[in-house]
């Protein structure tokens, strides 16, 4: 049967059984909206990292289904505290510079496909409500259209215990608001609200709190009949200030040699963090949060062995190298 809209894709979209995400289908506006809500602590985990990749490569795969992608968070008070702290502290303290280099290869590949958004004919707009920080911050900038709740703060706390900004923090702040405030933002470790953001060109629209979700209908019904046209000079934008894999990647390598090099006291300080984020998401105890880390490491090697990175039984062996640094 003829599918001239594309619509065919839409089940298989909608169909994965997410743990993390919940997908919501609008079709009169082509529109996705992905809502992310992370067990024990609303970071990029690597279980989060694939579950939301595994969207973005089905939005790839069924081209024309989706024309706007539209991210916000299902946790009260906080979008994104980025950086998975708990997993870092795990593979410092083993010296496993692979792991941290494979856990950043996801993060870049996120911000690439949302760089080449445009390309593949989607629209993108995230929503803002609450903390942003680090690695949260850094996959916001991608978006085409940006919008932040009045008491939504955000910024990159990195610093504060010495682990270098990575993945693309200094390009694309650099990109949109200049090295200066690139500079001041990411050296400083300092948080800004919305207003602030959008003063430095971060942020395309601050609304009162609960008026976010108003706001995504308003953008995407905005852009929908110059959607087109729209996109167009979005991909001209990008090619004119252009961000690279190969940079990332390399940021990626500076981040994962420099992590190895955090002392005793800037793990503490990064445990006594994640400890905070989990208590403020109701998540778990600090034992269950350990083992949790492990296995959503040793799942993501055995993905990366088998060549499998779906979601069916086929998962990964679950035999990595993680495995001989734990024993």
């Amino acid at each position: 049967m003829n599918d001239p809209r594309g619509l065919s894709g839409v089940p298989k979209l909608l169909s994965r059984p997410y743990k993390y995400l919940r997908l919501e289908w609008s079709s009169d506006l082509a529109m996705l909206r992905v809502r992310t809500c992370v067990k024990p602590i609303q970071c990029y985990s690597l279980a989060g990292l694939t579950e939301m990749q595994r969207v973005l490569d089905d939005i790839a795969e069924n081209p024309g289904v989706v024309r706007h992608l539209v991210l916000s968070s299902d946790v009260t008070g906080v979008f994104n505290f980025g950086g998975d702290l708990a997993l870092f502290v795990l593979l410092v303290r083993a010296q496993d510079v692979d792991s941290l280099k494979m856990y950043g290869r996801r993060c870049i590949d996120l911000v690439w496909w949302l760089e080449h958004a445009a390309a593949r004919g989607v629209h993108t707009t995230v929503l803002v409500q609450g903390d942003t920080l680090g690695g949260g911050l850094e996959s916001v900038l991608p978006f085409h259209k940006v919008i932040f709740e009045r008491s939504a703060q955000a910024g990159f706390p990195e610093v504060l215990f010495n682990l270098f900004p990575g993945m693309g923090a200094w390009p694309l702040t650099i990109r949109k608001a200049g090295f200066a405030v690139a500079n001041d933002m990411i050296l400083s470790g300092r948080l800004f609200t919305g207003e602030q953001l959008l003063r430095r060109s971060l942020v395309d629209r601050v609304v009162e709190d609960g008026e976010g979700e108003e706001a995504i209908l308003d953008v995407v019904r905005s852009v929908e009949p110059r959607l087109r046209g729209t996109l167009a000079a979005l991909t001209a934008q990008r090619m004119a200030a252009p961000i690279t894999y190969e940079s990332l990647l390399t940021t990626v390598e500076l981040w994962a040699e420099s992590a190895l090099q955090l002392t005793t006291r800037d793990l503490r300080l990064m445990e006594r963090l994640a400890r905070a984020q989990v208590r403020k998401v109701g998540g778990a105890d600090e034992g269950a949060v350990e083992e949790i880390k492990k296995i959503e490491l040793d799942t993501a090697w055995g993905e990366l062995k088998s060549g499998n990175t779906g979601f069916g039984d086929e998962r990964g062996t679950g035999i990595t190298a993680w495995g001989a640094l734990a024993d």
